[in-house]
């Protein structure tokens, strides 16, 4: 069974042993996703808008897989405050309603940067 790296193209993902996602027949792991906003090259401070945007940098990974949001069976978030898992919640609930793969919410005492309020993690089983 082939292996594929799906890389963003940071030179932090060679440096560090990792790639965006790993295609190995017809699963697609996808690595911890943050928040941030490639459009604009930041990181917002809305816990929600993180929230999307780690939805938006999994989705674009898991087309150039060749696999979709619906093909999600596993999704493990972590968060840096309890006081989040609301909002958090309700946006995943609204990007995940009908998938509904299994998924575990984690509080961690803090991500890699400070201004990281959420890091999700997703593996999906292509159809």
């Amino acid at each position: 069974m082939k292996r594929h790296l799906l890389s963003s193209g940071s030179p932090m993902e060679k440096a560090y042993g990792y790639s965006r996602a790993v295609v190995q027949g017809p699963w697609v792991f996808m690595a911890g996703t943050t928040g941030y906003d490639y459009s604009r090259m930041t990181m917002p401070d809305d816990v929600g808008q993180q929230t999307r945007n780690c939805w938006k940098t999994i989705e674009r990974y898991l087309q150039e897989a060749g696999s979709g949001l619906n093909d999600l069976v596993r999704v493990t978030y972590y968060a840096t405050d309890p006081g989040h898992a609301e909002t958090i919640l309700k946006v995943c609930g609204e990007i995940l309603h009908d998938v509904r793969p299994a998924a575990t919410f984690l509080v961690v005492k803090e991500l890699l940067v400070p201004e990281m309020k959420i890091e999700i993690e997703a593996t999906a089983l292509k159809a």
